[in-house]
């Protein structure tokens, strides 16, 4: 029969997993499915959950399992439970499958100081105390038959672990993880076996009560947390003793997400007037008071006394700073006021002064609650210019008051006064005075509005704290220029852009050559501005001063020379600018290769190269050695062959070289091949 159950559980186990992966993207709603929602248990109770609905899927982090058969651990059907350590020792527990055959699995985490939910995400194993995940069905848990606090998946694994020593004060996690597939049929939990108390001590006792006049209600604080099912809703386990009023409902806080709470709020009939109150605990009408997860209830007869002050009267604080053409007005008050008191169309309060202003609505600054100690008024249109105003608390249109945090009307009559002042405008005048190259910004601000402070910037650099700013420039160009202003309060910035033009320039175009001998060099005018004479000098002796060049022909008496042509140019505010080129003239563009060469590094026939290619394109020079190898290639004809083959001096002798170029002028292809004799 072991060997059948061997046989079949991979099958088991890749069915699991099919579901498993399904019941994946079923979320865990119930509370009691998730940590953060766990059943509370006592050590003297048991704990039966009849059936176990489908959901989970989420991986459970443990020891290492490597034994054969052993799955995924994963939180399938889950509840979670837990318990306080109050003495410490060590915890037995069973848990009874409702058909004896289930597969309940469990494993035992210790939160304390940890986030319930971070249990699916520990994967150091920080919080990890015990385990159970045998594949075998029946009744699981951890007793004195136990021999192993880790026991992993798959089939023959015991049932049962060794039992864990829990550490007194300590807060524990218990998940319970059904794996038997088609199936949610429950179990029942009991703790029994160990020495640890989980039992907590005392019985539930009010520590404290408090009146929350907006709702109506008294909140109650408990000595420790009570189940929130034993608390009936119309909270028939309260009621006052001295004092008038009427309890009509009653809730546990976070009652919905949970099983326990130590907090209740209990509802009254309506305001509860100012003065001094008995609250008294009695049976409610399902026969008990409410009781604590080990059924201890809060005994009948237990008194809290609490005190019900005047509500104090709500006043109009000084305004905050409204700032710069305000259009939005913040009013603080002295204590909280009900949010919907106030009259939504702002006929709560008049303003008055001038300019004339009018208020188009009012709200409180609620941030989503039912109170505030702020109102803000919204005007039809902001406050540009300078005025004095005065803002009157009076009776709204709704016929009512606004009303304190206790119903309190909030007395009328009450002002609060503020000022505003003019805008300002950062417009600036420009003026612009020339003289040659210099140009000179005459830059002022007419400083109304009461401003006093100026910040002129000028290119992102030269920065200028003046009401009238004169910036001088010595160039040409788009100039840029930004002016911020204030007056304390209100403030503007403008941003212009300044273009300085030239009004006389200097300029011929010429190419710079090389220039062979009986080469006509034209240069080309393009001056501009109001031009009254005109000074060329050409570098070759010759000078002109008619507007348009004369062409010139350059002689020189080196192989290159270079010559600077100048141009003088004088306009009408007697202004003068001068522009200069360089050319170069050659005293011979014939192409040719010497017969011979000696690269003795004597100054004299060092290279061979082809002489004054000045006009050629597409130019190939190459040389070879008697036995046709390429000695040396450029395609620069001023790269020189120094008479070397990587690097070591060639041999003396004949070379023939080869030379392709594109005469530059006429297009005409040229090819020629020679001799030359390296000499030594």
């Amino acid at each position: 029969m072991q060997a059948k159950l061997n046989f079949l559980y991979p099958f088991f186990i890749l069915l699991f997993a099919n579901i498993a992966n399904s019941q994946a993207q079923l979320t865990c709603t119930e509370i009691g499915q998730n940590p953060s929602t766990a059943f509370p248990v006592c050590g003297t109770k048991i704990f039966s959950q009849e059936s176990v609905p489908a959901c989970g899927g989420k991986t459970i982090f443990g020891p290492s399992c490597t034994n054969e058969g052993d799955g995924l651990h994963t939180d399938i059907n889950p509840y979670w439970y837990k318990f306080t350590c109050y003495k410490a020792g060590t915890l037995g527990f069973t848990i009874t499958p409702k058909e004896l055959a289930d597969d309940y699995d469990w494993q035992l985490f210790d939160i304390t100081g940890h986030n319930p939910e971070h249990v699916f995400s520990d994967r150091n194993l920080s919080m990890y105390v015990c385990m159970n995940w045998s594949g075998e069905g029946g009744v699981t848990g951890a007793s004195a038959a136990g021999t192993s606090f880790d026991v992993c998946g798959g089939m023959g694994q015991p049932l049962f672990s060794r039992m864990p020593t829990l550490v007194q004060g300590h807060e524990y996690l218990l998940l319970l993880s059904h794996f038997t597939p088609d199936s949610q049929s429950g179990y029942d939990l009991e703790f029994s076996g160990g020495t640890a108390d989980i039992t907590g001590p005392g019985i539930p006792a009010i520590r404290w009560a408090n009146y929350y006049c907006l709702d109506n209600a008294v909140g109650i604080r408990l000595s420790k947390g009570i189940l929130c099912k034993t608390l009936t809703t119309a909270g028939t386990e309260f009621a006052l003793t001295s004092g008038s009023g009427t309890v009509v409902s009653a809730a546990g806080i976070n009652c919905s997400t949970g099983f326990d709470t130590d907090s209740i709020l209990l509802k009254f009939n309506g305001p509860l007037p100012p003065g001094d109150y008995t609250l008294s605990v009695r049976n409610g009408n399902d026969g008990n008071t409410v009781l604590d997860v080990c059924g201890n209830s809060l005994a009948v007869g237990e008194q809290v006394r609490f005190h019900i002050a005047r509500p104090p009267d709500i006043l109009l604080r000084n305004m905050l700073p409204v700032g710069c053409a305000p259009e939005r007005l913040k009013i603080p008050l002295s204590g909280a006021v009900r949010c919907e008191s106030i009259a939504a169309n702002g006929s709560d309060f008049r303003i008055s002064g001038t300019p004339q202003a009018v208020i188009r609505s009012a709200a409180g600054i609620c941030n989503g609650s039912n109170l505030t100690d702020t109102v803000v008024l919204e005007l039809t249109q902001p406050l540009y210019r300078e005025g004095n105003y005065t803002i009157t608390l009076t009776t709204g249109s709704d016929g009512n008051a606004i009303l304190g945090e206790c119903g309190q009307p909030v007395a009328t009559g009450q002002t609060v006064t503020f000022s505003t002042v003019d805008t300002v405008s950062a417009n600036f005048a420009l003026g612009l005075n020339r003289n040659c190259k210099v140009s000179v910004l005459d830059l002022t601000h007419d400083g109304i509005h009461d401003v006093n402070f100026w910040r002129w910037t000028f290119d992102s650099s030269d920065v200028r704290y003046t009401q009238n700013v004169n910036k001088i420039y010595g160039d040409f160009g788009l100039k840029k220029v930004s002016l911020y202003v204030s007056n304390g309060v209100c403030s503007d910035s403008v941003y212009r852009e300044i273009p300085l033009d030239r009004s006389l320039g200097a300029f011929f175009d010429v190419d710079p050559g090389p220039y062979c001998p009986m080469d006509v060099i034209t240069p080309v005018n393009k001056s501009f501005g109001s031009i009254i004479s005109y000074s060329w000098d050409y570098g070759n002796g010759v000078t002109s001063t008619a507007p348009e060049p004369v062409a010139q022909q350059y002689y020189p008496t080196r192989k290159e020379q270079d010559y600077r042509i100048r141009l003088i140019v004088q306009d009408t505010e007697n202004c003068h600018d001068t522009v200069d080129h360089v050319i170069t003239a050659v005293t011979s563009c014939y192409i040719d290769v010497p017969t011979a060469f000696s690269p003795n590094n004597d100054g004299k026939n060092d290279f061979l190269y082809p002489l004054s290619a000045y006009k050629a394109t597409d130019l190939e020079f190459s040389v070879y050695n008697r036995l046709g190898q390429l000695v040396f290639q450029t395609t620069n004809w001023t790269q020189k062959w120094d008479g070397t083959v990587n690097g070591l001096p060639a041999d003396i002798g004949t070379y023939v070289w080869m030379l392709r170029y594109t005469i530059r002028e006429s297009g005409k292809k040229v090819f020629r091949k020679g001799t030359t004799v390296l000499l030594r």
